[in-house]
This record gives structure tokens, sequence and C-alpha cells, in this order.
């Protein structure tokens, strides 16, 4: 074999259930084909007691070894062993998983009589080496160079963890590059010229995943408008709901039980995706195992509706996200000019029915290969990083986001967002705030990542204290902080009193607490569901802030020389007594718990008619 592939790069889509790879060649991309004429290969690897096997060859005998058998890495890769989809995960799987070394998932086999153990890393690091070599067999050359894809959600230690994987195969992962976006470009380096500004919806649905992704796309330019995803939710998760109804299927037809049975299980699953894949062109189909267990066979005859309504949730899930995409952009479906399906998912008709429902009728764009698309994108994005593409390839320019809201604590524990979720990176934006005691010479910087209301709920990522601020009354002193998130993902936080012009920073990479894919899908998915609770929450603080603010405003009039002049002795130790009885019950408050917006409101009115006499007695100037 030639080296002389130094500056060849493939485009890999490492995929839950299967994974493709192309190139760029002849001013196209070429699709490569395996070793068993297939275009897609599956991310299966197996250990017998002669050899490691892996795609084809390890699917075709997961029955007969289910618990050397390992799929589904991608639902591993860069999670702690705690992390509950995980132990969900571990149920269902006929291989061992076990906790290693600092909350580590670790697949367990026997390899050749010999207990093996392998990270998700090295599962996956064998499935791109696998991909690797069927584009060495066919371009006849050694190649190094790689653009991996990922799910859009996929959390940072999840995309490190790709990225050590491809180091693993002996790749240079030359960049990583969300699933939905690679399918984008596959679907606009085509239409790169002559058609104008457009907006793209990606929905992908795969084996183990659901992303979606709205673009605008012009003149090569690919900028992501929004994300939204579930790195748990895809074909896999279908299959099981089947296996789980067979199971109960055989339980009453025989009165016997084989959830306990790994190979039965792996029979009966083979056989469930089959009877999947058939209901996306056929209206019904037989489930069917000889001799599944104690030499009993399974027949069992499953509709299209029957399947539907197994998953009827999951499928409502996947539109959900395409509804939280849209608003997050602040976009309206009818300003969609395509949508794009990607991912073998995106095949089944009930799926298809709800989108286009969503749609308004909309017809849904299926120009091209759901199989194929995000490994199309990859090896367009390859060629364009070193520089092998034509002119239309090397002109293009992917612009990503930030998956979460960016932050500072403030009053006492709420959440005030300086770096919105799905803002263009990289960016820098500044905002203002102010001393919140008097006589403060220095405040804390708490830095969080998250959509909840409360920082308690979010993720916690540094923190920084400014020292030097003029000690002047509450409010007085101008604090300005400074968010700048490189193209790296390198976040930098700076602070700085305005008058005297000290500062400090911080420097917050995402090698440092960073959140599992997990809590990411938790905490946005938590303030949907606590959206009644979050809602009162802001409207509570609000309050209590308007009251705050007031009382600290009044107490500062009535200790002005100038305005307390024009008020009566008799008038000021009445004002004075009410200003400090509501900033001791403010004091008293434990958070933002006890007192409601009534209350909070109630007390402002109140304070507001004691305080009258300063009020009439300021000039509007004052009043501002």
């Amino acid at each position: 074999m030639s080296s002389e592939g130094e500056g060849l790069a493939i485009g890999i889509d490492l995929g839950t259930t299967y994974s493709c790879v192309g190139v760029w060649q002849h001013n196209r991309v070429e699709i490569i084909v395996n070793d068993q004429g297939n275009r897609t290969t599956p991310s299966h690897v197996s250990f017998t007691e002669k050899e490691r096997l892996v795609g084809d060859a390890a699917m075709n005998q997961v029955a007969r070894n289910p618990s050397n058998s390992v799929f589904d890495a991608k639902r591993l890769i860069g999670r702690r062993f705690s992390d509950p989809l995980v132990q969900g995960d571990v149920q269902l799987w006929p291989f061992k998983v076990i906790e290693g070394p600092d909350d580590k998932p670790i697949i367990v086999v026997t390899y050749k009589g010999e207990e093996k153990y392998f990270s998700a890393e090295e599962i996956s690091s064998m499935v791109l080496k696998k991909m690797r070599e069927i584009a060495e067999a066919y371009l006849g050359t050694t190649v190094k160079n790689a653009v991996v894809t990922v799910p859009a959600y996929f959390s940072d230690a999840q995309r490190k963890a790709t990225n050590d994987a491809g180091t693993i195969a002996g790749l240079d992962v030359l960049q990583i590059i969300n699933e939905p976006t690679a399918a984008a470009i596959a679907y606009g380096i085509d239409r790169a010229g002559g058609i104008g500004k457009r907006n793209v919806l990606i929905f992908d649905l795969g084996g183990g995943t659901a992303d979606v992704s709205l673009l605008t796309i012009e003149d090569g330019t690919f900028n992501v408008m929004a994300v939204a995803g579930d790195t748990h939710l895809g074909g896999e998760d279908f299959d099981n709901r089947m296996v789980e109804h067979c199971v109960q299927v055989f339980k009453r037809q025989n009165k016997e039980d084989v959830s306990g049975n790994a190979r039965a299980l792996r029979r009966l699953r083979t056989a469930c995706e089959r009877a999947k894949r058939i209901l996306s062109s056929a209206i019904e189909t037989t489930i069917e195992v000889d001799s599944l267990y104690n030499s009993i066979d399974f027949f069992s005859t499953i509709t299209r509706a029957k399947f539907s309504e197994l998953n009827m949730d999951f499928f409502k899930n996947s539109i959900m996200l395409v509804d939280r995409c849209l608003t997050d952009a602040k976009m309206d479906k009818s300003a969609i000019d395509d949508v794009i399906l990607i991912g073998g998912s995106s095949r089944i008709p009930r799926v298809q029915e709800m989108l286009r429902e969503f749609f308004d009728g909309k017809e849904l764009n299926k120009s091209i290969n759901p199989d194929e698309a995000v490994a199309h994108g990859a090896a367009v994005q390859a060629a364009n990083l070193t520089g092998m593409g034509n002119e239309k390839v090397n002109q293009i320019m992917l612009l990503d986001v930030t998956p979460l809201s960016l932050g500072v604590s403030v009053n006492g524990g709420e959440m005030s967002v300086v770096i919105p979720r799905n803002t263009t990176i990289p960016t820098k934006i500044e905002a203002n705030y102010s001393n919140f005691h008097d006589n403060q010479t220095s405040a804390l910087f708490s830095i969080y990542e998250g959509e909840r209301v409360r920082v308690r709920d979010n993720n916690w990522l540094g923190e920084f204290r400014l020292v030097g601020i003029p000690a002047v009354p509450r409010g007085a002193a101008k604090l300005k902080v400074s968010f700048d998130i490189d193209a790296n993902g390198i976040l930098n936080v700076s602070a700085e009193e305005v008058t005297t012009g000290v500062r400090r920073k911080i420097i917050i990479t995402n090698e440092k607490a960073r959140l599992s894919n997990v809590e990411i899908n938790r905490m946005i998915v938590d303030a949907e569901i606590y959206k009644v609770e979050d809602d009162d929450c802001r409207e509570r603080a609000k309050s209590k802030a308007a009251l705050e603010n007031y009382a600290y405003k009044m107490r500062n009039n009535i200790n002005d020389k100038q305005i307390g002049a024009k008020v009566s002795r008799a008038s000021k130790k009445k004002i004075r007594a009410a200003i400090n009885k509501a900033i001791q019950w403010l004091d008293n408050l434990d958070g933002m718990e006890l007192a409601g917006v009534d209350e909070f409101e109630e007390k402002l009115i109140g304070l507001k008619l004691i305080c009258k006499p300063i009020i009439a007695n300021m000039s509007d100037s004052e009043l501002q």
C-alpha cells in the first residue's frame, strides 16, 4: 500500500448502530463500500475464542455469542457509569458493563479464553479503524486525516472521548462536527449558487440519537441558528419497545419468561429490528424466531399501527425537539424552506406524518440519502480543511453555537444570563451590574451555565473576586462583566469597576467542570417541565427587587441633606422606621421561597404611601 496519502482526508459518520465513510475525489464525494459490498457498516465488535470481529462479521455472529458482542458504544462514550441512562442500558445489553476508575464504564468480554476490559473509546476506536481500513483499501493509500461526526447535543466529554477514539484508531481528527451540520453541507454543497438564502431544518433521527438543527445557508456559509437534541432517543429505543412487547406476547402464549435469557433476547431483537424496517414500506409483518426458548418457536404479527402505538411517546418527543429548535431560533415554521430527513429512523412513516402535520402539510425533502448524508457532509468538510476540494468546497464556512446559557449569580442566587444558549460563537458580550451592599469594596462573580432561574439548579463553572471597589452606597458602583468565547470553546470572563478601572478575569475551558450529556438534557428538559415554577420564581424575584430597590433608594434620599431638608423631622422618623422595617423584613426572608408576589407588592404599596413626603419634595431629575 502506498504511503502517499498524507494530504487525503476522509469523512466518517460514527453511528450508534451503523457507520459510514466517504471521500472527496474526482470533484465529488464518493461513499466507500466495505468488503461485503455495503455502503454502511455495523458499529459492532465481537470477541471469540479465536479472533476479534468488527462490522458485518461481528453482527452476523451476535446471536451465537451475545455476551461477547459489543454494540451501542456510542451510548457509553464520554458518560459516567452512574449516569441513569447508562444504568438503564446496562439492563438491556447482553454484554457486561462494570464501574471502572473515576466512575468510568468498562466493558467486560471473554477473548481467547481470557477476561478482557475495554473502555467505550477503545470499542469506538475499533469501529473507526475499520472505517479507515475500508477507505484505505478503496484508495490504495494510507489515510491519516479524518473529520468525525457526533450528535449536535454531545457534551464536551463525549466529543473529547470521540476524538480520543480517533487517535487510538491512528487517525488525526481534523475536526469533530455535528451530524446535522454535516447533513446540511451535503444538502447545500450542490445548491450553493443561485438559490439565495435558505432556511433549512435538519431532522436527524438515527439508531441511538435524535438531533434537530436549524441553519441558514447562503453563499457557502452554513450558519447554525439553533440546535435541540436527545442523545438517547432513536431506533434502538424503538427496538427495545418491540422486544418488551414480544416478551409479553410470548409469556401470554406459552407461560414462559424469556427476559432473563440473553441469547433469546438477542435473537428476538434481531427479528424486531428486521420487522421495524419492513414496516416502513408495509402495513403489517410477522416476527418469527425458531426455537426461541425451551424449543418453543415464537410467531407474532405486528402492524404499523401497533408499532406506532408502542413508540408514540418517543415520536412525540422527537417532534417536540423541532418545536424547541424553532422557538430558540425565533423563527416561524412557515419560514422554513426545506425540512431534510436524516438517519434511518426518519424513514418511519408515522414520524414523517407527524412532521408533515407539524409543518402544515409541507412536503419533506428526501433528496439526500438519510444513511449517507452525514458521511457525505463530513467528507466535504475534510476536503475543505485540507484544501483538497474545488473552489465551492474551499469557500465553505461553518458557524457553530453554544448549547447552554452562560451567566453570573446575582441577588442571592438568581441566574443572570449574559450569553443565551444558541448564541453563535465566537462571541463577546458585556453586561452591567452594581454593588449589592453599601460600602462594598469587593464582589464575588460566580459563573454558571444552564437554563434554570436559580443558580443552584445550574452547573457551576468557576468564580473570581473583584477587589478595590470604591466604598459607595448600594447601586452606586458600576461593574462591567465581559464574557468572551473563542472558536475553541474557551470562555474568558472579566470584570471591571468602571470608575477606577480595577480588573480581574478567569479563563474557563471545556476541559473543566463541563456537563455530561444527560446533565445538559436534564437542565433544558427540567426548565420546560418546571416552567410554571420558574415563571413564578422570576415574578417573585422581580417583585422582591422592586421593593428592595425602592427601599434603598428612599433611604439614600432621606439621608440626602438637600432632599431631607424639605421633609419634617416627624416625617423623617416615620419614613426611616418604615424603610428599616422593609429592609429588615427582606433580610429575614429565606431566599425567595417564603413570600409571594402579592406580599411583595403589598409591602411596596405600603412603603410608597409612607414615603409620599419625600416624593412630593423631589424634583423630576431626582425622581429619575
